[in-house]
């Protein structure tokens, strides 16, 4: 009995290696192997679910990391663009102050046997009718009462009060101002005043003139050098409008001048080459 059972045991172990070795044997012949089918056609639907999702998380993945690298580029191109910015801004300054270097150079090349002091405005009190500036230099730096304060771009005023390290200047808009003054390359003149409109705009005034002066908007107005008391053909400003009086015998000019009051903050006062401080005389 025991002998049959052992014979018994072998036959299935023989026949169950037999089975499974066909069976492996079939699968690699031939793949349409209906078993091997129906286990493939029940693991599909889930194969396609676990490549779809870990599809999806590559992608989000993906996104997550383009976004990133995205805005960091983003963040560098607006520094890089604030930089640029900035380099404009200081370029278009240097610019100005080349300009207005070179226009004071010009001048100074044409009236040479000048001295000129470059002053800074300190501060910008308010001085009732006679408006200006306080300058940081005064008589030790050679500067005296009735000098003429200038920029780049043209006239400023003149000197009316002179300290030892400090002076106050009396700008063109002011409304006690005078200076003789024409129209450019022309023989029309008259006495340039200070001037406000109804906007409390700093202008000045060119009036006096005959009613039948040959002036017109844009002309420009330069000091004549009469008397002494200013150099000859410094600018003041441009003509913005022409009017004529009620009684129609005179004509006035209302001029914008050609300096920025309200931007001003370095001067040269004119100091003449003969010294004479006790009177002050531009010969040209």
């Amino acid at each position: 009995m025991k002998l049959l059972r052992n014979k018994l045991a072998v036959t299935v172990i023989v026949l169950s290696v037999s089975f499974l070795a066909i069976i492996i044997y079939s699968v690699k012949r031939d793949s349409s192997n209906p078993i091997v089918s129906g286990a493939g056609t029940a693991l599909n639907p889930i194969q396609k679910a676990a490549y779809t999702l870990a599809d999806k998380a590559k992608g989000g993945l993906d996104f997550f990391v383009n976004f990133s690298e995205v805005k960091k580029e983003n963040e560098e191109l607006k520094q890089k663009n604030i930089e640029l910015e900035n380099k404009l801004i200081e370029y278009g300054s240097l610019k100005a102050k080349n300009e207005e270097l070179q226009g004071m150079l010009d001048f100074k090349s044409k009236k040479s046997s000048y001295n000129y002091v470059g002053v800074y405005i300190v501060a910008k009190p308010d001085f009732g009718v006679l408006n200006g500036y306080i300058i940081n230099k005064g008589t030790n730096a050679g500067i005296a009462k009735d000098m003429i304060v200038m920029a780049p771009e043209g006239l400023v005023g003149k000197v009316v009060e002179a300290n030892s390290n400090w002076s106050k200047v009396q700008t063109l808009t002011n409304l006690n101002f005078a200076a003789h003054a024409k129209v450019d390359n022309s023989d029309i003149s008259g006495i340039v005043r200070g001037y406000k409109n109804s906007d409390n705009e700093p202008l000045a005034i060119l009036d006096l003139l005959p009613i039948n002066s040959k002036i017109n908007k844009g002309d420009i107005i330069t000091t004549t050098g009469l008397g002494g008391m200013y150099p000859k053909d410094l600018r003041i400003g441009t003509v913005v409008s022409v009017e004529e009086d009620k009684v129609k015998v005179n004509k006035s000019a209302i001029i914008k001048p050609f300096v920025d009051f309200n931007k001003l903050e370095e001067l040269y006062v004119v100091i003449p080459p003969d010294g004479n401080k006790e009177e002050i005389k531009y010969k040209d």
